[in-house]
């Protein structure tokens, strides 16, 4: 392993890539998308037909509750087994991709794929980890997950980790891929936008680790958030951060079952994930929002309302908050809140209201699609605002973790595609 990387919690990986394989069949979105839109993964299912494709190794988590989730799960297990006889795959050692990719909105999104170790990521709001949470993870939605992992022969990652690096000093200067091997360069399916990989070159990942060293570095502590006495936080999750908890899961199950001196040597001690600077251009903290279903629209507004004293409808000073159910859309204010954010706000009422009268949740990327569902009959949409990216590292080492389902980084369509892999058993 290279040295260089030893320090940062994050490493070159054996990354597994698809040889003579129509790459727009294979990447598909991330799981965790269009959960409430069986339609959009039927298109999937419609486009792939029977050529290869990651669709065959992950499970849409619009299925992750059906009754034959474990026939599924074995199907992506025997799969992946498939695929790996077949010598689907060819294996880049040792290595860091940098890909570019072009949104749906026709802005290029930087990154770099590689792996952590998960002795150094932690999930418990008010972690020192270097690699931490940024949202409450949500317990019950672990088990699921691992169930999927635990006996899978290899991951394929829509992790995303940001980094804070407003001199754009870690992933911008390999803009171009100038001087790297092209990989792939390819158009994603369901308007996806366009995805384009190059192998750094050996110099090129000494660079990446000196800049990722210099970002956690005392004095860059000092600088960005006024102490050098603080546990640096080097990458924050951005995406996924639920897969990667699963990970971490199956990660500390085996290590009950391992002597301590075989965990460095577990290909489960390490996830891949996508590294992407906070500041870049085309990233957008896109808030996620919620629509509950099965309630009465209004009784929950009035519910609302009284569980903050003061609040009222319209817009004005505090959080301000966008509703909308059949026939009908406003804003409900709450002045003077207790929480830092509005879905703090937002996310204390429904966690007690839907306890007390029952209905169901979902979160939901974009405002349009938060509109459509919200109007049908005994559902009720809210929409929330963006966060603002100077607040993310700031708010995460001083305060923890922020309220689950924070925000998104992008529109569903522009999430990651699953493309590299790599061996975790």
């Amino acid at each position: 392993m290279n040295k260089k990387f030893q320090d940062l919690g994050f490493y070159p990986a054996d990354i597994l890539l698809p040889k003579d394989t129509d790459m727009t069949k294979w990447a598909v979105v991330a799981c965790d998308q269009f959960t409430s839109q069986p339609e959009y993964w039927q298109a999937v299912e419609e486009v792939v037909g029977d050529a290869p494709s990651t669709l065959r190794l992950i499970l849409p988590e619009a299925e992750l509750n059906a009754t034959d989730v474990d026939a599924r799960i074995a199907a992506i297990d025997a799969t992946m087994q498939a695929y790996l006889d077949r010598g689907l795959f060819r294996t880049l050692p040792e290595s860091l991709l940098y890909i570019e990719r072009v949104q749906s909105d026709g802005k290029v999104r930087h990154g770099i794929i590689g792996m952590i170790d998960l002795d150094q990521y932690d999930f418990t709001p008010g972690s020192g980890a270097l690699i931490r949470a940024t949202e409450g993870t949500v317990l019950s939605r672990i088990p699921p997950r691992v169930r999927v992992r635990r006996d899978a022969l290899i991951e394929l990652p829509h992790v995303m980790l940001l980094i804070d690096d407003p001199e754009r000093t870690v992933i911008e200067p390999l803009a171009g891929g100038e001087g790297m091997e092209k990989l792939y360069d390819l158009d994603l399916q369901q308007g996806g936008g366009h995805l384009t990989g190059w192998k750094l070159t050996d110099e090129r990942m000494d660079a990446v680790a000196e800049a990722l060293g210099r970002l956690c570095s005392p004095e860059a502590m000092q600088e960005k958030y006024g102490t050098a006495d603080i546990a640096p936080l080097l990458f924050a999750v951005g995406d996924g951060n639920h897969s990667l908890a699963a990970a971490k899961q199956c990660y500390e199950d085996l290590k009950r079952v391992t002597p301590e001196s075989g965990w460095a040597d577990l290909s489960a001690r390490y996830a891949l994930v996508e590294v992407v600077n906070e500041y870049d251009d085309a990233l957008r903290f896109e808030p996620i929002h919620r629509v509950l279903f099965g309630v009465d629209p209004v009784q929950v507004l009035e519910a609302f309302k009284a569980y903050y004293p003061g609040a009222y409808e319209g817009e004005g000073a505090g959080h301000v908050i966008a509703y909308t159910y059949a026939g009908h859309r406003g804003h409900i204010t709450v002045p003077a809140p207790k929480a830092q954010l509005a879905v703090g706000t937002l996310q204390a009422f429904l966690d007690d209201h839907l306890v007390a009268h029952g209905g169901e949740v979902d979160y939901i990327h974009g405002d349009e699609v938060t509109d459509e569902l919200g109007s049908k009959p005994g559902n009720l949409g809210f929409k929330l605002p963006a966060m603002r990216k100077e607040q993310l590292f700031k708010t995460v080492m001083a305060d923890g973790v922020l309220p689950r389902k924070t925000f998104s980084l992008g529109q569903a369509q522009d999430k990651r595609y699953y493309m590299e892999a790599r061996k975790i058993r």
